[in-house]
């Protein structure tokens, strides 16, 4: 790293901050959500919504998320920022489904209850804190995203041994026998 330039510490927490949020948001978007609890003649009926069943669109951007924080870490430069932002992006589609979630859960528990044979309107909906915590980590996985897309060009990256090695320029083949030779190794002699 040059003299002159300060080391940027933004990047271990960022990333442990973002893949927490994502996972956490992924997990949490799978649980229980709501449930609802009524009466079937007199007998007490409890239905649960899980948040796949109320939002499926939150586990599934939170995974988007997730897979772009692990091509962040491998990723350079333009690139490591444009998957960055597509994180992003991702991350707050989540956060707008788990706010659209709130009232989609409550209703789809008592539906669940209906089906269950609870009757009347006398209803209670309680939310869990799976709700509260797919939120949470949605908000940290897109905190994490948006300090990525400003940050990421002056992250560390991995180092280039762990790039795809180049094949070395062939020589133009001379004689039959070194076209021949090509075509064997899958090489084009007339290029």
């Amino acid at each position: 790293m040059p003299e002159g330039r300060p080391r940027d510490r933004s990047y271990g927490p960022t990333v442990l901050a973002g893949l927490a949020g994502a996972g956490l948001a992924a997990v949490a978007g799978t649980r229980v959500w709501a449930t609802a609890r009524g009466d079937a003649a007199g007998v007490p009926v409890e239905a649960s919504v899980t948040g796949a069943d109320a939002q499926p669109l939150v586990g599934a951007l939170a995974l988007v998320a997730l897979a772009a924080w692990g091509v962040v870490l491998v990723l350079r430069g333009r690139a490591r920022r444009l998957v960055a932002l597509v994180g992003l992006l991702a991350s707050v589609g989540a956060l707008v489904a788990v706010v659209a979630g709130l009232g989609t859960a409550e209703e789809a528990a008592i539906e669940a209850a209906v089906a269950r044979g609870a009757t009347g309107d006398a209803f209670r909906t309680s939310l869990s804190a799976w709700y509260y915590l797919s939120g949470v980590g949605a908000v940290l996985t897109a905190g994490g995203l948006a300090v990525a897309v400003v940050r990421a060009p002056g992250w560390p990256a991995m180092g280039s041994r762990y790039d795809a090695p180049s094949a070395p320029a062939a020589a133009a083949p001379t004689t039959e026998e070194d076209m021949w030779r090509a075509l064997d190794e899958g090489r084009d002699p007339t290029s």
